[in-house]
């Protein structure tokens, strides 16, 4: 059995500002105690001194490998920005550079204290040998088009994905299948998808209400909102995880809460391709799960996770008047517990005994750390994300010191640079 033992450590989510010992046996936190547990006398140990832990944050939306399309395409509408560079440079990527495209994604999460994230793309088995290799926690799904014959093979590519990869690596990887969207999955072809998913127990990765005129189209052509189509079709009956959602009504809203569909909110990627604003505040209130996710990279341009959550925070109460819609505490579980709960992951997201080991230590010797009036805040509104000190997922050190353990950095960097010239022509 494998024991570490982390002492000094102030908790983020303690209502103290006293020092703990956090006693981590193989996976899972064990104890927590101001005092020495017993039988760790022989851990590992790390020393969080004049360090605050922090439950590893939970991207619930990614196009991981999109990193070596970042800034090839900027201030664009989406499906400008889609059609007329993204889907003619994915044309050229072989699955070797989705490998290295999601290893720099992971060491940009991990270097800012990501611990899990949901991935839909290509070449989905080279993304869980990335996420195997590299010790972080996922939710991976093969992105689906499908309006001709060939894109079934594309399905059972992801069905044979779940055979194989889910609960794999100790548990750390979930699969879930993947249509991207209403706009290009055909209703067929999603007929089919909610049935291989019904056959396997899959839950279901989807874009929904991204865009209004995606909504508008999607009445035109079906009498109904995507939300209401999807309804239709029974995916929600699977388990659903919809990015973005950001032009929904009422109706939706109910639907979504009745049949437990989360959402992942992505508010950068969202009012950088000027997308719209998602109603999340309505959506707290109807009792949906909301967590928060970066999209691709080249619609973001960075995986920070924690400037997700702080722009989430300010955005919504901006919008709603309300200085008090999503305070800092709401927000950080929104980035942790929430978006784990977010993609089926229920013992993720929180220091506590029976929890994973999913543990983040930041710096505090910083001068936005001072006055500590109040921790959870200073975190959120105004911490670095790049003081990550130290990174455990599953119990299993990740980072120490600011140094991966388990990625080669200038290797990452050399691959995903030639890779991305040979992309973009550049």
């Amino acid at each position: 059995m494998a024991k570490t033992l982390i002492k000094n450590a102030e908790i983020i989510t303690a209502k103290d500002t006293d020092k703990y010992y956090i006693g981590i046996l193989n996976d899972t936190i064990q104890v927590i105690s101001k005092e020495l547990p017993q039988g760790y006398e022989d851990a590992q140990v790390i020393d969080a001194e004049g360090k605050i832990a922090v439950p590893g944050m939970v991207n619930t939306h990614t196009h991981a490998a999109m990193t070596l399309l970042r800034s090839y395409a900027d201030d664009m509408v989406l499906m400008d920005w889609l059609q007329n560079k993204i889907w003619p440079a994915e044309d050229g990527l072989t699955d070797d550079d989705i490998y290295w495209g999601t290893m720099l994604s992971i060491a940009e999460m991990l270097k800012t204290g990501t611990t899990c994230f949901a991935d839909m793309y290509f070449a989905m088995n080279r993304v869980a040998d990335a996420v195997e290799e590299t010790g972080i926690r996922a939710a991976l799904s093969r992105g689906l088009t499908g309006f001709s014959d060939e894109n079934y093979a594309k399905l059972e590519e992801n069905a044979a994905l779940f055979k194989e990869r889910h609960n794999s690596a100790g548990g750390r990887i979930h699969v879930m299948l993947g249509p991207h969207a209403p706009y290009t999955c055909s209703v067929e072809y999603l007929k089919n998808v909610i049935a291989k998913a019904q056959q396997l127990g899959s839950e279901i990765h989807i874009h929904l209400c991204e865009t209004k005129g995606e909504v508008d189209n999607c009445i035109k052509e079906h009498g109904m909102s995507p939300i209401k189509l999807m309804d239709s079709l029974g995916m929600f009956e699977c388990g659903t995880l919809a990015a973005h959602s950001v032009h929904v009504d009422e109706e939706d809203m109910a639907i979504m809460a009745a049949k437990h569909v989360r959402v992942a909110h992505n508010p950068q990627s969202n009012l950088k391709l000027a997308s719209g604003i998602a109603p999340v505040p309505a959506m707290l209130k109807h009792g949906i799960t909301v967590g928060f996710g970066t999209d691709g990279t080249s619609s973001n341009n960075n995986l920070d996770m924690l400037e997700e959550c702080r722009l989430a925070a300010m955005l919504h109460k901006n919008m709603t008047g309300d200085p008090e819609i999503i305070p800092a505490a709401q927000a950080l579980a929104m980035a942790t517990s929430e978006g784990a709960k977010a993609l089926g992951f229920a013992d993720v997201g929180k220091i506590e005994a029976g929890q994973k080991a999913d543990i983040v230590l930041y710096n505090m010797n910083k001068p936005y750390w001072h006055p500590r009036n109040d921790r959870t805040s200073l975190f959120v509104y105004a911490a670095n994300a790049n003081e990550a000190d130290t990174v455990l997922v599953n119990g299993k050190v990740l980072m120490q010191n600011g140094e991966l353990l388990y990625i080669d950095l200038e290797k990452v960097y050399a691959e995903a640079d030639a890779r991305a010239r040979r992309l973009t022509n550049k």
